[in-house]
């Protein structure tokens, strides 16, 4: 199946990505060759991977493995997902939460499918405005719902690790389809994803 999540590496891509690592300490002045760092550049092609993993995956067969028919049209939210990321500027992590609904209409998708398509997303080189969206427009397509709503917070160690180096700063984007773009459902969305219902 096209969407099962394997941490299986290629030979060929990790000896190449290797040899990239082991040049990128020697030009920043480390010792490749020392005890801490010996197997680094291996543990770093591997872990880039992984990281990356979601090019490999396709969201839309994700939904589809798992869509069922229901007689049920109020919102469906999916709240807290945990994303984490690579900036595609810097190649330095974000990550966040993700809060995403949709409002079925004759079908619905197994809860667990929801954070499957949000990290086969995430886990590419990412913009997190595109993240959003990316989202949004899989769901739509795939599910066909009465409307879509994803809303994502996230830190970005780009602005806090460098640049304006900003330690709290959050960035929040959303996305809205069909009945959310109406004020009142789009209200309840936020909402209730603001909410501690538990």
């Amino acid at each position: 199946m096209g969407y099962q999540k394997k941490e299986i590496y290629s030979g060929a891509v990790t000896e190449s990505m290797k040899n990239s690592y082991e040049k990128i300490l020697g030009l920043v002045n480390e010792d490749p060759e020392r005890e801490g760092l010996i197997r680094t550049p291996e543990r770093a092609a591997k872990a880039m991977q992984f990281l990356t993993h979601g090019y490999d995956l396709s969201p839309e067969e994700i939904l589809q493995s798992a869509i069922f028919q229901e007689d049920y049209s109020e919102m469906v939210i999916v709240k807290d997902i945990e994303v984490y990321s690579l900036c595609e500027h810097h190649i330095l992590p974000f990550f966040g939460k993700a809060h995403v609904a949709y409002i079925p209409n004759g079908y619905v998708v197994g809860l667990s499918k929801v954070p499957r398509v949000v990290d086969a997303f995430a886990r590419r080189l990412q913009v997190q405005e595109r993240l959003t969206d990316q989202i949004v427009k899989c769901i739509e397509a795939t599910l066909k719902p009465l409307g879509v709503a994803v809303v994502i917070e996230a830190a970005h160690m780009c602005m806090m690790m460098r640049g304006v180096q900003k330690q709290n700063s959050v960035t929040t984007t959303s996305a809205f389809t069909g009945e959310f773009k109406n004020v009142e459902t789009r209200s309840e969305f936020l909402n209730l994803i603001s909410s501690n219902l538990r």
